[in-house]
């Protein structure tokens, strides 16, 4: 039987850990939402954000946090640019091709980040991951703690900015309506552009919060990607709403299973919620039915 102390600790730490789940997990429900494809290269890209966060740290001893400043408009950018010239091009508009397409950048990202980084695991020589939070008799991880707001406060700014903004209402217009869309003057291809930039720039938060207590290897990004299809599935594909909540519940999953099997067996649990979702609602909990 464990301590009320040691339960409550594994229950702050989950939300914390699941609410950057749930920001790696937006970016890809996001791009779902609005292209209607799954984006095989969202791990890659995870992990070519990682690398700028440790290089920035590591070549002129940038912190973690305050790279995301830079970092955050430059994945923008790489996910503006892939879209646009690259993933729409060469998909002729047919979503299969898209898969592969999607599926061959991560090969070639993954491959390329092997060449140039080698095997090599990575950390920030940081004593960040060490510093804790003491409230009350309960010691919280600084760097999760701040994972925790950052996470919530990238999520309240992407709902603001799909509800409140121009961008955001034709970003809605063409996940509804394609052809409706582009008939009113949307320019649907600058859409999907700017949708894979926010799935990118989302990308690129999660890895500044995550910088500071992981590593990272050229297969780093397969890891938490994985999570982040079950958390996308568990909420709903295409909810921003079911991303969190669906990271926040995979997160205390991971916590209290790691808790009670041990580390090394801690994600069972996950893949446990996951089959039990798929068995009893398989759109997810904030999915429509078809």
């Amino acid at each position: 039987m464990y301590a009320p102390q040691i339960l409550i600790e594994a229950a702050l730490n989950g939300l914390m850990t699941g609410a950057v789940y749930a920001l790696i997990a937006l970016g890809l429900t996001l791009v779902y939402g609005v292209l209607h494809i799954i984006n095989f290269a969202h791990g890659a890209l995870l992990t070519v954000a990682m690398f700028a966060v440790w290089g920035a740290f590591a070549l002129v001893h940038v912190d973690p946090y305050v790279a995301m400043i830079a970092i955050v408009p430059l994945m923008f950018g790489l996910g503006y640019g892939l879209q646009r010239f690259v993933i729409g091009p060469a998909s002729h508009g047919n979503d299969n091709n898209v898969l592969l397409v999607t599926l061959g950048l991560s090969i070639v990202l993954e491959n390329g980040l092997l060449a140039l980084f080698r095997s090599d695991t990575r950390a920030l020589d940081s004593d960040a991951a060490l510093q804790v939070i003491e409230i009350g008799p309960l010691l919280l991880s600084t760097p999760r703690v701040i994972g925790l707001a950052a996470s919530l406060a990238v999520t309240g700014l992407l709902w603001l900015l799909l509800n409140r903004t121009d961008t955001g209402r034709a970003i809605r217009a063409v996940a509804r309506e394609k052809l409706g869309a582009r008939l009113v003057g949307i320019e649907v291809d600058h859409v999907y552009a700017v949708t894979f930039g926010l799935g990118c720039a989302c990308l690129a938060v999660a890895a500044c919060l995550l910088m500071p207590t992981y590593y990272v290897n050229p297969r780093s990004g397969a890891a938490f990607v994985l999570v982040a299809f079950t958390i996308v599935v568990l909420g709903g594909m295409g909810s921003i709403a079911g991303a969190l909540v669906g990271g926040l519940i995979i997160g205390v999953v991971e916590s209290f299973s790691g808790l009670l099997l041990g580390d090394s067996l801690g994600q069972i649990g996950i893949f446990l919620i996951f089959i039990l979702v798929l068995l009893v609602r398989p759109t997810g909990l904030f999915g429509a039915r078809a």
